[in-house]
């Protein structure tokens, strides 16, 4: 089958952090100008590690200082992505526990509190259709939160 026609996938990198209070809830953010709520993160700076990444990401978008020692390592996800139609989205998602009082700045919008009874109904979305939430917030609940 020649498959020479087909536009090549584009790809968007970016490491991602689920970020969660004692009580379980995660926190995630809307960036500005979008319209879906996913987890904190971003896109890798050339030569920048996905860890390093990830705790740059979280210091510039929550005001949350982490070390490598506060991450834990949940995987590579590969999803749609929620806000730029035509690429698929791979993730490097890291978990950490937070006692202090992230804050939304720079890009984010608005940051809201999910608790765990609304984790467990993310996971059960579909990821083609979980409006307001990003797919990858869907994929990391339904494998890791739930």
């Amino acid at each position: 089958m020649d498959h020479s026609d087909r536009a090549a996938v584009r790809v968007i990198s970016v490491s991602a952090v689920v970020l969660s209070r004692p009580d379980g809830a995660v926190v995630t953010v809307r960036k500005a100008g979008t319209d879906r709520f996913m987890l904190p993160g971003g896109k890798w700076e050339i030569g920048e590690s996905p860890l390093h990444c990830a705790i740059r990401e979280i210091d510039e978008e929550l005001g949350v200082s982490l070390v490598p020692d506060d991450l834990t390592t949940l995987g590579r996800f590969t999803t749609a992505t929620a806000n730029e139609p035509g690429f698929r989205l791979v993730s490097e998602v890291f978990a950490a526990s937070v006692d202090s009082s992230p804050r939304a700045r720079a890009e984010i919008e608005e940051m809201r509190w999910v608790s765990t009874r609304n984790l467990e109904r993310i996971a059960a979305l579909e990821e083609s259709d979980c409006a307001p939430w990003a797919p990858l917030l869907v994929r990391v609940a339904r494998e890791h939160l739930t």
